[in-house]
């Protein structure tokens, strides 16, 4: 009930989630996508959670993780911070803070300091989900704010198809042709040609910095 409950809350942040019940499949999820954290329960079958923990620093993944443990359980939290948990979270939980404490290390693994990301064109605000350009708030829809989100996270960074279809799509969830595509569209749309910029064949990008007095581009 919980896991239902969390991925149910994550997906209506506009997070595509993938959920597993085991620590072999978790550690196997976190070998072949690039996650942007991991929720990790330290009561899993098969290998616990601090074993997954581990395992993952063992081999060099980076991966933000946010452990979650019961309220008794002071000296596992411990353990998972010293075998490199970037935060934990108590059972039971609010949804809001458990957003929160993920925005955050995600932010972190990012090198963002500030809560909102932006470039000089945009703003967006992960906490609100609200985008400001020209100094206008603009709506977007979960799977627009998924795909902005991922690649403000990244500024300058090219974003392939297939790792924006990761951040948009959850395990098991049908991907539509064209999606990436379609999104895109529909974000310059609301905000302007100059907010995502494509290399051809290669993949996406926001730029790193662009001057505020340079509303419009190529």
């Amino acid at each position: 009930m919980l896991g239902a409950a969390t991925q149910q809350a994550l997906r209506d942040a506009g997070h595509a989630v993938d959920w597993v019940r085991d620590g072999s499949a978790a550690l196997a999820g976190a070998a072949s996508v690039a996650y942007e954290a991991l929720l990790l329960d330290l009561g899993l079958p098969r290998r616990d959670g601090l074993t997954v923990l581990r395992s993952l620093r063992q081999s060099g993944n980076e991966l933000p993780v946010l452990i979650v443990t019961a309220r008794d359980g002071v000296e596992e939290r411990i353990r998972g911070l010293d075998l490199g948990a970037d935060d934990y979270l108590v059972k039971p939980f609010e949804a809001g803070e458990l957003l929160a404490r993920l925005r955050a290390v995600v932010r972190r693994k990012g090198g963002q300091g500030r809560p909102v990301l932006g470039n000089g064109l945009i703003e967006l605000d992960p906490a609100t989900r609200e985008v400001r350009h020209a100094g206008a708030s603009v709506r977007l829809s979960n799977r627009e704010f998924a795909l902005l989100h991922a690649l403000l996270l990244r500024p300058g960074a090219l974003l392939s198809r297939g790792e924006l279809e990761e951040r948009i799509y959850g395990w098991g969830e049908e991907v539509e042709s064209n999606a990436v595509e379609y999104l895109i569209h529909s974000i310059r749309k609301k905000l302007g040609a100059a907010v995502i910029k494509n290399v051809r064949g290669v993949g996406w990008m926001v730029d790193r910095d662009v001057p505020r007095d340079r509303e419009a581009g190529p």
